[in-house]
């Protein structure tokens, strides 16, 4: 099994930045990689980006490509996920996931992920 610990949320203004981090422990041999979800209050969790742990693969959902960030630490077991150009509609609890499946759909559908992580909350002031 793998654990996770999510940091790095806030209060940030529009416009701002932020870095998430994702630290795994436990059998990460046993996934391909790390993911982030987000969940904002009355809305379904939705995927945010993924990366694999060998390789350069990475997938972004569409509100979010060409302004946020996912990258690895793979010695750390760390995935990073850096934010830039916040909206308020990225308001939201992040959480990680390990991916334990590799489906062929693009963005990677919910069910490939488990071992989700306590969450953390980022918040975009307007």
């Amino acid at each position: 099994q793998v654990q996770l610990v999510e940091s790095g949320g806030g209060l940030v203004q529009a416009g701002g930045s932020l870095r998430l981090s994702c630290v795994a422990s436990g059998r990460t041999q046993s996934t391909y990689g790390l993911g982030w979800f987000r969940q904002a209050p009355g809305k379904e969790r939705e995927f945010v980006a993924a990366i694999r742990w060998i390789g350069s693969s990475t997938y972004y959902a569409d509100p979010v490509k060409g302004r946020f960030t996912i990258s690895r630490d793979n010695a750390k077991k760390t995935v990073y996920l850096q934010m830039n150009s916040l909206k308020p509609e990225d308001t939201a609890v992040y959480y990680c996931a390990a991916r334990y499946g590799m489906q062929p759909f693009s963005p990677p559908p919910l069910a490939d992920f488990g071992s989700w992580g306590q969450g953390t909350q980022v918040t975009v002031s307007s």
